[in-house]
């Protein structure tokens, strides 16, 4: 009898001492991982307590015609912006009336040799400008706008001053440029100067013309090349979208933005540093369900 309670006894002992060690373990894995991390909400006008939660860091949301704020979060931030750059490209490019019809060769000079990102314009490939603005804005290639900026009238440096000198004159006090392409992280800007540039690129026929197109097909040495729109949401029916580009470096994460009719206004909308590859787009639509639900419908102008 003395034995069977000794074992119980030890028994006993060894479950209690594994019953301390599970607690022991998540005690220290809690430390190592630190508090769950708290979803910080866009700020959104009006008397509404509804908040938006955004998983983009930047967020704006801007009536166009009158620009009131609506959506609002880390406006002041000013970080990388990626390929929200070519919108600045394109829009330089036309600035200067060069001739769109003009054939340039894609050259070694454009291969992008700061991320080593790839592209199916090989050196020797011969477009117009034209086809290099519309890859550029569309399907954000990186070689077709560092050949517009290469070809430019006194060459890329002259570009890019022309590049700083359009914002300067837009008022976008946040942004630099360095490059057309937007592959080096030195090209910022904040969300109500990239709120400016929207505004301002739209203006441009060609530019929501070619920001919003879904597919295109050029030739290049021989061969047909298809390229598609880099924001899914063109080929999306359910949304009106007059100007778009996407952006992406990973000092810049996910980026976006848009010329977009909902509820009947023109808004426009900055989406940055997205951390997932798909969070920019569930943002846009939980701008658009917000919209939807909680401001009353502006006349069609």
């Amino acid at each position: 009898m003395h034995d069977r309670e000794r074992r119980l006894h030890r028994l006993e002992q060894i479950v209690a001492l594994f019953a301390l060690a599970a607690v022991l373990a998540l005690t220290v894995g809690f430390a190592q991982a630190g508090p769950p991390k708290k979803k910080v909400a866009a700020e959104t006008a009006g008397e509404s307590p509804e908040k938006v939660f955004l998983h983009s860091s930047v967020a704006l949301v801007q009536d166009a015609g009158s620009g009131e704020l609506l959506i609002s979060k880390n406006q002041d931030a000013v970080l990388p912006i990626a390929s929200i750059t070519k919108l600045m490209t394109a829009m330089v490019l036309l600035d200067s009336q060069v001739d769109l019809w003009q054939s340039v060769s894609i050259s070694d000079e454009d291969y992008d040799n700061l991320k080593g990102t790839r592209s199916r314009l090989r050196p020797g490939s011969i477009l117009t400008r034209d086809e290099l603005l519309l890859l550029a804005l569309m399907s954000s290639e990186n070689r077709a706008a560092a050949a517009l900026a290469r070809t430019y009238p006194g060459g890329s440096d002259v570009f890019v001053a022309a590049m700083n000198a359009k914002a300067q004159a837009l008022g976008m006090s946040d942004t630099r440029f360095v490059d057309s392409t937007g592959l080096s992280s030195a090209n910022v800007s904040s969300a109500p100067d990239l709120a400016r540039l929207v505004s301002a690129a739209y203006e441009y026929p060609l530019i929501r013309d070619y920001s919003t197109r879904d597919s295109a097909k050029v030739h290049a040495r021989g061969q047909t090349l298809g390229f598609r729109n880099t924001n899914g949401l063109v080929r999306n029916s359910g949304w009106d979208i007059g100007l778009s580009k996407t952006g992406y470096i990973s000092e810049a994460g996910r980026c976006l933005v848009m010329r977009v009719r909902l509820a009947s206004r023109e808004l426009n909308v900055v989406l940055l540093d997205s951390w997932g590859k798909y969070s920019r787009i569930g943002d846009a639509n939980r701008i658009r369900k917000w919209v939807e639900s909680h401001l009353p419908a502006s006349p069609r102008t």
